[in-house]
Formats: C-alpha cells, sequence, structure tokens
C-alpha cells in the first residue's frame, strides 16, 4: 500500500517562493504542516546556470520540488522579449529536473502554462488537445518552453521510473500580484490603469485588442491549494488543468473592474494591438478526479479583494 504523504517530514524546495503564487503556496503548506521549506532567490541561485541548480540541490537537499520559478509577463513582455522567455524557461525547467532526478530527489512538480495549448484548442481545453496545433503566436515561445517539462517528465519517467508531474495552471490573480505596468498580466494592469485614470480625472482608458477573447482566471489560493493537492497525492505523468471553470470575455471583465474601482470614463478598444488567443477556459474535471480539487473562490469576490488589496498597498 501507498504510504500517505507527510508534510511534516519532507524536506520541500519552492522554486519561485518568493513570487506570487509561491507566497500563497508557502503558506498553504505550512497550514499542511510543512516545517521544512527552501526558497531559492534569484540572487543567489541563478536557475538558468547548471552550477546554480547542483548547488541549490547541496544546499536544500530536498525530498520534493515544486518549480514555480518562471520568466512570466504579458502579451506585451511576450513580444518584446520572446528569445528571454524560450532560453530562461527553457534552461531552468530542463536542467532543474534532470539534476533532481539525478540527485535522487523522490519527486518533482513542474508548473506549465495555460500558454502551452494550442491557438485554437476546442473549449473547453482538455489535456488530450494539447499537442493538436501551434501555440498563439504572442506566447508561444514561452508557452513551448514550459511544455518541454512535460515531454521531459514522461520521457523520465518511461525510462528512469522517476516521479515527476506536469500541472497547467490557468491564469492567476489575487491580492499580492505583480501590478508593473510593463510585465504586469490583464487583471492588475486594468485594475492599475482604471485607479490611474480615476484619480487623473482622465474621461477615457486605451484597452489593448476589441475585448471580445474570453479568458478563465483562477484565484491564487485555489490555484496553491490545487498545486499541494497534487504534491500530496498525484503520481503521474499526465498533464493536469489547474482551473476555476469560470470564463469571462474580456470586455466584460473590464466593465467590472471599471464598476469595481470607480472609473466612470469611456473605454476605447485599441484594435491595432493583439487580442492573443480567441477563447480560453478549461476542462477542469481531470484535477478533481485525479486528486479532489476544485476552485472554491466566486470570480467577483476575489476581483474585489484584488481591488481593495492594490488600494492599500500601491503607496
Amino acid at each position: 500500500m501507498e504510504q500517505a504523504f507527510n508534510w511534516a517530514e519532507k524536506k520541500i524546495c519552492v522554486t519561485g517562493g518568493a513570487g506570487f503564487l509561491g507566497t500563497h503556496l508557502i503558506n498553504d503548506l505550512r497550514q499542511r504542516g510543512a516545517q521544512h521549506i527552501f526558497v531559492p532567490t534569484i540572487e543567489k541561485y541563478n536557475l538558468v546556470e547548471g552550477d546554480a541548480i547542483k548547488q541549490l540541490l547541496k544546499d536544500s537537499d530536498p525530498d520534493v520540488i515544486i518549480h514555480l520559478a518562471a520568466h512570466v509577463g504579458g502579451i506585451g513582455a511576450n513580444r518584446e522579449h520572446p528569445a528571454e522567455f524560450f532560453y530562461d524557461n527553457l534552461m531552468m525547467g530542463v536542467q532543474l529536473l534532470h539534476e533532481a532526478y539525478l540527485y535522487g530527489v523522490e519527486k518533482f512538480v513542474a508548473i506549465g502554462t495555460v500558454c502551452a495549448y494550442p491557438k485554437f484548442t476546442p473549449v473547453p481545453f482538455s489535456e488530450d488537445d494539447l499537442w493538436i496545433g501551434y501555440p498563439e503566436e504572442t506566447n508561444a515561445p514561452y508557452g513551448l518552453a514550459k511544455k518541454m517539462l512535460l515531454v521531459q517528465s514522461q520521457a523520465y519517467r518511461d525510462q528512469y521510473g522517476y516521479n515527476s508531474i506536469f500541472l497547467l495552471p490557468v491564469n492567476l490573480y489575487g491580492p499580492g500580484d505583480n501590478f508593473d505596468p510593463r510585465s504586469s498580466h490583464v487583471i492588475p494592469a486594468l485594475i492599475r490603469k482604471c485607479v490611474e485614470a480615476k484619480e487623473n480625472g482622465d474621461d477615457h482608458i486605451v484597452v489593448w485588442g476589441d475585448g471580445s477573447p474570453t479568458r478563465e482566471f483562477i484565484y491564487v489560493t485555489d490555484a496553491a491549494r490545487g498545486i499541494a493537492l497534487a504534491t500530496e497525492r498525484f503520481n503521474k505523468s499526465i498533464p493536469v488543468n489547474i482551473g476555476s471553470g469560470f470564463e469571462i470575455s474580456i470586455k466584460d471583465l473590464v466593465e467590472k473592474i471599471a464598476k469595481m474601482t470607480g472609473f466612470e470614463g469611456d473605454l476605447v478598444w485599441d484594435t491595432t494591438k493583439p487580442n492573443g488567443q480567441p477563447r480560453r477556459a478549461l476542462d477542469t474535471s481531470r484535477a478533481k478526479n485525479e486528486f479532489g480539487f476544485e476552485a472554491h473562490t466566486d470570480f467577483d469576490e476575489g476581483l474585489q479583494n484584488t481591488v481593495n488589496w492594490y488600494l492599500q498597498h500601491r503607496k
């Protein structure tokens, strides 16, 4: 019989643990009884470099690695830095998984991205459709670099019997998100835009695209719980979506954010800018069936929490 997973006994290394998702994941792991959590910082361990990875393994001596670290951004950042996003994410992931296997780390949890899905995946996105086409062009280099972790995970399980898993979280949002306009994703970018426009007395804001694409978002504490449950209960190399099952158009999203921030000006759509993937919504049944995960947070409630957090912390 398989032994129960004991968080208190495990030494866990969380790459990217100081980031947005990482801080929420570490809170979740501590609530589950985890006592030995190692969080590498980029200043000490540049995980793009092989030597830094070997040093990290020596210093943390982990039983489990949860690989959250990624070089990421929104559509604009992906368009400006496709080569960096490809190289940095590929080198981090491929070397870290390989060295973890060599070192004897019991389990490797790879965090992929919804950007790995083909541009025209049937909605809701099923994990079985990951290979039916090429990803949306604006973030394909990033998406494909992360997707190689799935290929590697399956190959290492086939050849070496290595226990690694691959999770595909949809876009995250929540308190503590990145609100830097140069690198933020759509929700924090729009919250900041609306708040600043209201303060400046602007009569409109400009939004990229035409508002027609749809997106699914998962509240960060739900995503953290999904990753923790998979780490604890799931031991197969098939990919698994981590999502909320809630789809919203960008137009409806902007209108919600304008209302919550009190911005009453016009929304001007810049259709010279890319829409990105036409629709994005996940089939979340595999996560429920395999390790009992479902998202709990109502979208309006989560969005209001995020707006409130930004208003309190922005100074």
